[in-house]
């Protein structure tokens, strides 16, 4: 007997709340499924936004997850709020917890602010071949913590934010300068030598005619005529193309000094 006068407490304390917070709570998924879409559609035009502005990839990808999840978050609050949450005793634990995880994260926070910096100012973008923290290479990857440098040996350097912010930076762009050289004898026709010069160049393909190349006579030695070669090339060819031109000389200039 006293079996089922719980059972029927139990049933009676149970539809007491599902009248009581039934309606709030299906307001409540109703406002979550809400924000969900506003988000989504706010985080649409602001991805359109941000390839107007010419954001690199990674960096437009992060900001749209941002600013989805800010506008989920804001939602899920005017949620709560709907349930009768008290959230002043929340945001006030939230608060105290945000300050200790701030100071045990300062580094962190640093790369952050420095990756904000990074992605409005634009110093360089993926693709570029940079000298920065003495270390280079082709830019890979960006994001609001660090930068990812690739080398020509498909090896890949994790450079900090906060290491590249407020330091000298060097941006080659998308192409590099070669910068080799050949020494011929004073007795050698000058003229010919730099047209051979100007055909190896011209017939290596991964030597760009725009800009043009820069060669000619850069230093008279004691025992011979150095010879400048500076053509630009692409930064994926910049080792194999120093290795084709250094190659065509030897063969073409038998018997010089290089």
């Amino acid at each position: 007997m006293n079996e089922l006068k719980y059972l029927d407490h139990i049933k009676a304390t149970a539809l007491e709340m599902v009248i009581k917070f039934g309606p709030k709570l299906v307001v409540a998924v109703i406002i979550l499924t809400a924000g969900y879409v506003v988000g989504r559609w706010v985080a649409r035009g602001l991805g359109k936004l941000l390839v107007r502005m010419r954001l690199e990839p990674p960096i437009r990808s992060l900001l749209v997850r941002v600013v989805h999840l800010l506008v989920i978050g804001i939602f899920g609050i005017m949620a709560l709020q709907n349930l009768g949450v008290e959230l002043l005793p929340l945001i006030a634990g939230l608060g105290v917890a945000g300050a200790g995880v701030a100071l045990a994260m300062q580094g962190i926070l640093g790369n952050v602010a420095a990756g904000l910096t990074i992605i409005f100012t634009q110093p360089f973008h993926v693709g570029d071949y940079i000298s920065i923290a003495h270390e280079e290479g082709e830019v890979l990857d960006m994001s609001l913590f660090s930068t990812t440098l690739g080398h020509t040996d498909h090896s890949k350097v994790l450079i900090p934010n906060r290491k590249i912010v407020g330091e000298i930076l060097h941006n080659y762009g998308r192409v590099r300068q070669l910068d080799l050289m050949v020494g011929v004898s004073y007795g050698t026709d000058v003229n010919v030598a730099l047209k051979i010069v100007d055909d190896i160049l011209r017939g290596n393909s991964r030597v760009l005619q725009d800009p043009a190349p820069v060669f000619g006579v850069k230093q008279l030695s004691d025992f011979s005529v150095a010879i400048n070669i500076n053509p630009w090339v692409n930064v994926p060819d910049y080792v194999a193309a120093a290795a084709e031109i250094n190659q065509a000389i030897l063969e073409t200039f038998p018997g010089e000094e290089y």
